[in-house]
């Protein structure tokens, strides 16, 4: 009876094994919950989308697609963390993620280990792919052309001349602003301050210091959440000059956060609002009946991010022979993938950035989200272009 227990045990473990082998699990990772998870979310449903709408074909192909959203906090600790978890699922062969580029740049440390391969929707610091790992890559643009874009705007177009730029101390904050700041100083602008704060809640002393310094510009890089919270105090203490950010200042709550001060709100981001997508047309209204709530920011992108693997993983599929393919294989496969996405032709350069991509100028006439695009540039890679 014992050896008979035994050999059930392993017929059973065989079968698990079986099983767990035609399963195929994509992850999003996300801040899903804190101030950020607006923005979170919006990622996590974007790929959902694009994860159930394959669902069909993979079944066709002997898998079983299964998506695993998970939450990043928007805090690299935990990022870290969740990575380590996820590189031990066998059967998880892609992620959609992350959103801020502090998280996704620890994070994809360990991702690269096990060539297990994300496709950002969102993640803008130069370093996310200026290391050169196969694993990682991006749909969306860079800050070393996003700041420059906007320096650009500020100076020539708006003519601002006297610039006080803060940051958030974060790599993407802190990338952005001095990316903006060095373009804005070669066009001639006075940047009167380049300071960092990791402050949240009382910006009267930076408030202090506009008033001496006298701005006709408060450029901000950093996320909506300390950026609405800046600009509603600025206001409430008699500062005018116009307040200018960039992707981390595109959600509707920063509109809740700021109230009547994300009037005249500028910003650029390289997520172009819905509006501006007319692939996504059909996507806005499913994304709406399934969620009750408008796409923002990134939920398009990530879609696009989700599409991306997707359409790796059949190809790599086919090229095994129909067997389930490596981590590795997959990744390789993404650097191939000439997709027409939702948000434009997406092809990668050899370092994993999206061969073009477009910045976008929105300006808020009012405190309404998601704001009117002022203008759209399209760029390539600094380092396609050479």
């Amino acid at each position: 009876m014992k050896k008979l227990a035994i050999l059930a045990l392993g017929a059973l473990a065989l079968g698990v094994a079986s099983a767990q082998s035609n399963v195929i699990k994509i992850a999003s990772v996300s801040p899903l919950s804190g101030p950020q998870s607006g923005l979170g979310t919006a990622i996590q449903q974007g790929a959902q989308m694009a994860i159930e709408d394959a669902q069909a074909r993979f079944q066709q192909l002997g898998f079983q697609l299964q998506f695993a959203p998970q939450d990043d906090q928007a805090t690299p600790d935990v990022g870290v963390a969740v990575a380590r978890r996820i590189v031990n699922d066998p059967d998880l062969l892609g992620i959609v993620g992350h959103l801020n580029s502090g998280v996704a740049i620890p994070a994809s440390e360990i991702y690269k280990d096990t060539n297990l391969v994300m496709v950002s929707p969102a993640n803008t610091n130069p370093r996310v792919t200026d290391r050169g790992y196969l694993s990682v890559n991006r749909i969306c643009g860079r800050d070393d052309v996003q700041g420059p874009v906007g320096a650009e705007y500020a100076v020539k177009v708006l003519k601002r001349t006297r610039l006080f730029v803060i940051h958030d101390k974060t790599p993407y904050g802190q990338g952005l602003a001095e990316a903006f700041a060095n373009r804005a100083k070669e066009l001639g602008a006075n940047v009167v301050a380049l300071v960092g704060t990791e402050e949240a809640s009382n910006f009267q002393p930076l408030i202090l210091q506009m008033r001496a310094q006298r701005p006709d510009l408060v450029y901000y890089g950093g996320i909506y959440d300390k950026g609405g919270v800046l600009v509603k105090q600025m206001r409430e203490r008699g500062i005018t000059a116009t307040f200018m950010g960039g992707d981390g200042l595109d959600a509707s709550d920063l509109v809740k956060i700021a109230g009547s001060a994300s009037k005249g709100v500028l910003f650029t981001t390289t997520a172009g609002p819905i509006s501006t997508l007319p692939k996504a047309a059909a996507f806005a209204q499913r994304y709406k009946a399934k969620f009750g709530k408008d796409p923002e920011a990134y939920a398009v992108y990530a879609y696009d991010a989700a599409n991306v693997i997707l359409n790796a993983l059949e190809a790599a599929i086919k090229a095994n022979g129909g067997k389930k393919p490596t981590r590795e294989q997959v990744a390789r496969a993404v650097r191939e993938v000439k997709l027409d996405g939702l948000t434009g032709r997406i092809e990668f350069d050899s370092k994993g950035d999206r061969k073009l991509s477009d910045y976008y100028i929105v300006g808020m006439k009012e405190a309404k989200y998601p704001g009117e695009v002022l203008r759209v540039i399209q760029f390539a890679p600094p380092a396609a272009r050479q």
